[in-house]
């Protein structure tokens, strides 16, 4: 099982540093586009062939389609456009502060109680996405970017939330993504077509390889394997893929793009794993002793 969470921690880390590489190649929109086009192809074949059928409840389509818009559509296209501004480390880093915009939009939207070390983690994550989030990053990072990061994790924290509050139960996980992702494809793609066009779009190996990985193995491959990981670890071992995900970021943006983090960006970057860590401790514990 560690195995498998120190795989996925790999896979997502390195998905921050193939994006920067795809977009070398390409607008941003269109990558959202071509990603989840691939990733929902490769979800729904492995659906399809393990004989699952499309949902025949009205509700259910309704429900997925509020998480594909939240998840798959805002979120991803945010995240890109994010990623087009900032280091792959600083986007890795801030991709991490999920849990603990989870744990406060179930707070706020399903009254959820957080134990008292769940809100220290959150003061002293949200303290470190302030200062990632100052005007004063180093590199090619900028405010905007990190702005729009934010963005995608609070829009991705909505989603997580929403299947919390809806009865999801009667759709499998693989296909219930895979539809998400091609409901999004429906949305990015003539977005991408009427915003951007193609004239900027280099149709060459330099694209199709971080494509494919950010599509297949980073989504795809990552949520079957996320799916087996929380079905079968602890809540604590399940929860260590959060804060192991932005230090593979930051490691494969330093050996593959040579990025060198600032200052402010440890300094922001420690209190979000260290926020993130406790808000996962203080889960797990509270599922332990419930």
């Amino acid at each position: 099982m560690l195995a498998a969470i120190v795989l996925v921690a790999v896979l997502i880390g390195g998905n921050y540093s193939m994006l920067k590489f795809a977009l070398d190649h390409t607008t941003p929109i269109a990558l959202a586009a071509m990603r989840v086009t691939l990733g929902g192809s490769a979800l729904l074949a492995f659906a399809f062939w393990r004989g699952e059928r499309l949902p025949s409840d009205r509700r259910d389509w309704l429900n997925i389609a509020a998480v594909s818009f939240s998840i798959t559509t805002c979120s991803s296209g945010l995240l890109i456009l994010g990623v087009n501004r900032v280091s792959a480390g600083v986007a890795a880093l801030i991709s991490g502060t999920l849990p603990f915009f989870t744990a406060l939009l179930a707070l706020a939207l399903l009254r959820a109680r957080v134990p008292r070390l769940g809100v220290i983690g959150l003061a002293v994550g949200l303290g470190g996405t302030l200062v990632l989030s100052s005007p004063a990053l180093g590199g090619d990072s900028s405010l905007a970017g990190v702005l729009l990061l934010v963005a995608a994790v609070v829009a991705w924290a909505f989603g997580t939330v929403y299947m919390k509050w809806q009865d999801f139960t009667r759709v499998s996980p693989v296909m219930l993504v895979g539809i998400q992702l091609y409901m999004s494809a429906l949305v990015l793609i003539p977005t991408a077509l009427i915003v951007e066009g193609t004239g900027d779009i280099d149709w060459s190996l330099g694209l199709l390889g971080p494509v494919l990985y950010a599509a297949i193995p980073a989504n795809a491959v990552t949520f079957a394997l996320l799916a087996t990981v929380v079905a079968r670890a602890t809540p604590t071992q399940a929860a260590a893929t959060a804060y192991l995900i932005p230090m593979f970021g930051v490691f494969f943006g330093w050996l593959l793009r040579d990025e060198r983090l600032g200052g402010i960006e440890l300094l922001g970057g420690g209190l979000v794993v260290v926020g993130v860590y406790l808000v996962v401790s203080a889960n797990a514990r509270q599922v332990t002793t419930a």
